[in-house]
């Protein structure tokens, strides 16, 4: 396993710091290692400096860098210490995975909370997630957590990974304003005990619907896989199971899609 970034680790070569870059976007396990992730375009790069995330490296185009806020950023953290790699639009649109290259991006270390630290009634709720199968609904979750206040994501084991480019990209900078916590079932169920948490989780087969259930305020929302939804092990930690109607022929929702149904449920039973 790769380690983490040294202090002093060298970006003097532009094709390394490129390869360095790609290895990041292809590789969970790579990611992982390195306790980094890839960030482009001006609003992540600026949600990012907002949220007080530590930079590895900024990689910019001069010629393609035009926002002046962006530009400035660049040179404020710099004057900090931040190494910075400029590069051509060639090189630039080379590693660049948006319709139009916005001439900056970067390497941020990233961050994770513990759950020993944090409380159930932390935001409005929290998401618990044991799987996710496109990364681009668990960018949509998260989009949506950040809108309605909630405090972010539990994740169970190795099963979701909120780094992936395709996830950071469909949170539209949500990504940097959310908590996320990894952990077990087992310290997790401990951890529900001991500050009493009320687990909710969602299947076509619920108690009642999710209209007519009264969330109590240390909710935590448990969310199934795309395909086979809550398993057996999930349903045993929750304390109700309600259900999305649907009065049409579709048997389910995308995750997004009944992860921002129930989001919103629970914004609309707190702020009336």
């Amino acid at each position: 396993m790769v380690g983490k970034y040294r202090a002093d680790h060298q970006w003097t070569s532009v094709n390394k710091t490129l390869r360095e870059i790609r290895k990041l976007q292809d590789d969970r396990r790579y990611r992982d290692g390195r306790e980094a992730f890839f960030i482009e375009g001006v609003r992540n790069f600026v949600q990012a400096s907002d949220n007080n995330f530590d930079w590895v490296v900024i990689v910019y185009s001069e010629k393609l860098l035009v926002v002046p806020l962006a530009r400035k950023l660049v040179r404020q953290i710099r004057r900090k210490g931040v190494p910075t790699v400029r590069i051509s639009p060639e090189k630039f649109r080379s590693i660049s995975q948006m319709k139009r290259a916005s001439g900056v991006c970067a390497i941020v270390r990233q961050k994770w909370t513990d759950l020993i630290s944090t409380k159930p009634d932390t935001g409005l709720c929290w998401v618990i997630l044991g799987h996710v199968r496109f990364p681009g609904n668990f960018g949509t979750l998260i989009r949506t957590s950040e809108a309605i206040g909630g405090a972010g994501f539990i994740l169970l084991d190795r099963g979701v990974d909120p780094f992936a480019p395709v996830t950071v990209r469909a949170t539209m900078g949500a990504l940097f304003r959310q908590q996320f916590i990894r952990t077990t079932y087992r310290t997790l169920r401990d951890w529900l005990c001991q500050h009493d948490g009320h687990v909710i989780g969602a299947s076509p087969d619920g108690i009642s619907s999710f209209h007519q259930y009264n969330f109590p305020p240390k909710t935590l929302l448990f969310l199934g896989e795309e395909r086979q939804g809550l398993t057996s092990q999930q349903r045993l930690m929750c304390d109700a199971i309600v259900q999305i109607p649907m009065v049409g022929l579709a048997d389910s929702l995308n995750l997004g899609v009944a992860g921002s149904l129930l989001m919103y449920e629970v914004f609309r039973g707190r702020n009336g």
